[in-house]
């Protein structure tokens, strides 16, 4: 049962039932009161609204004598599943598009999306065992705000993590604690001026168009730098005259190259010589599969001008919206004069403090190595089925770390017939252009295909589905 709320105008010269009636009935007809939804008794509605109860009983006596509700005995009124047909055009068209959209969305068998986990692989049975101890430890604590920065422990225990896998050199105070990266870049945007100081900054072209748009929100003039084989042009970066540049040195986003040491050591040149400030997102520097890991730039920095992101999404679960920012002092300084203390802390404090123990009991660091080994297998079978199906047709691009790859294909179709095709056979792959801040220079045969969500076996009869829809041969493979 439901309540009922209506501004009855006792001056219209309209019945007090006959305005109950007709707004009863335009919310079962517009779809806001669903079938087999209970209607209020006669006598709760009358106090409700403040009427008699003869008003509502002739409202619904309308009601039932024109088939809108039914009379259950001993239980009261309940909305009809009207037909479709009596409904009007409005309304049919939304159960229509409704119903549509339903159907395309299982008719994809296998969504390669590039920011799905495997959380099968998610340690649950621990994760609640220590959510438990949280509260049994803490449970009054566990009742307040927290720090606005971060709880003290999760902070320490970050720092230790990151200086032993990444040589991030900070102290626990420099770490602030917020519910996703895109949240703590907003921090971070009203921090370093935005459109109060007319700052530029520069972005890797392609990048993360999740990033450049919380930077414009912000009041920021984008300069898109071109990349190199190798990341980022930096000659390009000087002539841009930015002096605040976001980048992902360790796994470029979208294509995937790691800059090597010595173009780092030319970056951090630039932010030396221009005064200028790196924000370093290291988004998934766990899952490298060739080579040495490089140190982090802000391990680096011996002019303390990068600012770090990392966050919790790819290892553990997006759900839980746990990232951290690591900021250099002079912005730690900056965020307690500009009264940023003051914000309430954005993740709750019973998750940061189960993290926290996830971590200081070494956890953590066995999942890590856990879920490389799952994501390498992946990624292994991923290139091997399109090696195998597709040879030479397709060139793979960023294939030596993270949850994702790029595909360009070489059989003459575009990014929209490309993904237009695999959905025709069950299959949902992904665009690269809006990666583009100038999108009429995106690479029109490419796709994004991200592999952390599905099974090796998904995969691998995924891949067959888009060999079929792109290249048209059916043969057993």
């Amino acid at each position: 049962m439901i309540d009922l709320t209506i501004l009855l105008n006792r001056d219209s010269g309209e019945a007090l039932y006959s305005q109950l009636y007709q707004y009863i009935k335009q919310e079962i007809l517009s779809g806001k009161l669903a079938a087999e939804t209970r209607l209020p008794s006669i006598r709760s509605l009358a106090a409700h609204l403040h009427i008699s109860r003869n008003t509502v009983d002739l409202a619904y006596q309308q009601l039932l004598a024109e088939g809108y509700v039914q009379s259950r005995p001993r239980s009261g009124l309940y909305v009809i599943d009207l037909e479709l047909e009596s409904l009007p055009l409005s309304h049919q068209m939304n159960k229509k598009g409704l119903k549509n959209s339903t159907q395309v969305s299982s008719a994809i068998r296998y969504n390669f999306r590039y920011g799905d986990v495997d959380a099968a692989h998610f340690p649950f049975a621990t994760w609640r065992k220590l959510a438990n101890l949280s509260l049994h430890q803490d449970q009054l604590d566990l009742c307040s705000y927290g720090d606005p920065l971060g709880e003290p422990g999760l902070r320490e225990e970050i720092a230790k993590y990151l200086h032993g896998s990444r040589g991030v050199n900070c102290t626990p105070e420099q770490i602030m604690i917020g519910a996703g990266v895109q949240y703590l870049l907003g921090v971070l945007s009203r921090l370093i001026g935005g459109a109060n100081n007319g700052n530029g900054m520069a972005m890797e072209e392609p990048g993360y168009d999740g990033v450049r748009t919380i930077f414009s929100h912000h009041g920021f003039h984008i300069h898109p730098i071109p990349l190199e084989t190798d990341g980022l042009n930096i000659q390009k970066l000087f002539e841009s005259q930015s002096r605040i540049v976001y980048i992902t040195p360790s796994h470029q986003f979208p294509y995937g190259m790691v800059m090597p040491l010595p173009k780092r050591m030319q970056l951090l040149k630039w932010a030396a010589e221009q005064n200028g400030i790196i924000i370093e997102d290291d988004y998934d520097s766990e899952f490298r599969y060739i080579g040495k890991p490089i140190p982090s730039l802000q391990s680096l920095d011996t002019h303390d001008r990068t600012v770090y992101l990392g966050t919790f999404s790819k290892c553990l679960l997006p759900s839980l919206r746990i990232a951290y920012m690591v900021l250099p002092q002079k912005l730690i300084e900056l965020h307690d004069e500009q009264d940023y203390r003051l914000y309430d802390q954005t993740v709750s404090h019973f998750h940061q403090k189960t993290l926290e123990l996830f971590m200081k009991n070494g956890h953590w660091e066995a999942h890590i190595r856990r879920m490389r080994n799952v994501y390498r297998e992946k990624q292994f079978t991923l290139i091997s089925m399109l090696q195998q199906l597709m040879g030479a047709q397709v060139s793979i691009i960023g294939q030596d770390a993270g949850l994702h790859i790029l595909l360009r294909v070489h059989n003459g179709m575009d990014e929209h017939q490309l993904i237009a095709t695999a959905e025709e056979e069950g299959v949902r792959v992904y665009p690269v252009s809006p990666f583009w801040a100038q999108r009429g220079e995106a690479e029109k045969t490419m796709v994004q295909i991200g592999f952390g969500g599905l099974s090796k076996e998904d995969i691998t009869e995924g891949v067959r589905m888009l060999y079929r829809a792109w290249f048209g041969k059916r043969r057993d493979v």
